[in-house]
């Protein structure tokens, strides 16, 4: 059993398109897509188009639920602010309504038990939690006290954008007492695995559209089921990497009006698309450090960004519509 594993596309249809040409090269048995269809790249309504149509096995992630919550109790403090959020705004008035009730049915997780295989947890974050995600320099401790409520031993994440494959174990010291009350979260936390410890095969298949570790290639990966022997839950995780031409999604950001009605967070996920580097983090840490208040002022903040680092210029020297041979 062969599976392909999409996440985080952000509205990059151009390299959605060129993963689909990949997949239809190896012809996996199914395609799973983790969360973050839609934002960031200007063409989240055509990404849906293409997804809708598809027989993929999908869930939802943060960015669908910054659409599906705007305008109800449940949306972000300060998500009417469009200095802020008029990235938001713009894609509200482009995704249609048919494909607004197409997110709001997707699940949060899945649960694969595949004939033959061993099962295997999907969620953009971990179940219940579509923020957290993990990295390869992450402490494995970390990683596996966010895992203690996971009974398969393979979770496949997102969000992070990163490719991350990795094993890690929570010593026995550390679970939770198997004789609590089973009705608190606590008393939840079965055991996945024999002797003194438990072990994730944790898997991030790294971003589509929007990756961010300095390599902007789309990336994906394809699982294998495999003995235990082979790989920790039954699932060999191959990661991949397609090149693309970047320059129409690039261009898309004036010729569509997201640039003008998004601002800052619209320049910042350009850059990102340009560097393959975590600008929006990176810009918030830093303003923050330097007295700023970005959700107070996010334009002042971004101005004095630009002047005092040079960020802007380094982005320039790495932008394919400056740069072709870039790609």
């Amino acid at each position: 059993m062969r599976l392909a594993v999409l996440a985080d596309v952000h509205g990059n249809l151009p390299a959605l398109l060129a993963v689909m040409q990949e997949l239809e090269r190896m012809q996996p048995d199914y395609v799973l897509l983790n969360g973050d269809l839609i934002n960031a790249v200007p063409f989240s309504a055509e990404v849906l188009e293409v997804v809708c149509a598809s027989d993929w096995v999908v869930v939802r992630g943060n960015h669908e639920f910054y659409y599906l919550d705007y305008g109800t109790e449940r949306a972000l403090v300060g998500s009417d602010d469009p200095a802020r959020w008029g990235q938001l705004h713009w894609l509200l008035e482009r995704i249609s309504p048919e494909q607004g009730e197409y997110l709001a049915l997707l699940p949060d997780e899945r649960t694969l038990y595949l004939p033959g295989t061993q099962p295997l947890r999907m969620a953009h974050g971990v179940p219940g939690r579509n923020r957290v995600g993990f990295y390869n320099e992450q402490p494995a401790e970390a990683i596996a006290a966010e895992l203690v409520d996971v009974a398969q031993r393979t979770m496949v994440s997102a969000h992070t954008h990163v490719q991350v494959d990795r094993v890690v174990s929570l010593a026995e010291a550390q679970q939770p007492d198997m004789y609590a009350d089973p009705h608190r979260a606590a008393g939840r936390r079965y055991g996945n695995g024999a002797g003194g410890s438990r072990r994730w095969h944790v898997i991030n298949p790294g971003s589509v559209g929007l990756p961010l570790n300095r390599d902007p290639r789309a990336q994906f990966a394809l699982l294998e089921s495999v003995p235990e022997s082979v790989a920790p839950g039954g699932w060999l995780a191959t990661h991949h990497r397609v090149a693309y031409d970047r320059r129409p999604a690039l261009e898309a950001y004036t010729t569509s009006g997201m640039w003008e009605a998004g601002g800052v967070i619209t320049e910042l996920f350009y850059w990102e698309l340009v560097t393959a580097e975590a600008e929006i983090v990176e810009f918030y840490q830093w303003a923050r450090s330097a007295g700023y208040d970005p959700d107070a002022d996010i334009t002042g903040a971004f101005r004095a960004y630009k002047e005092r680092t040079g960020r802007a210029a380094y982005v320039r020297r790495l932008d394919p519509l400056y740069h072709p041979e870039r790609g």
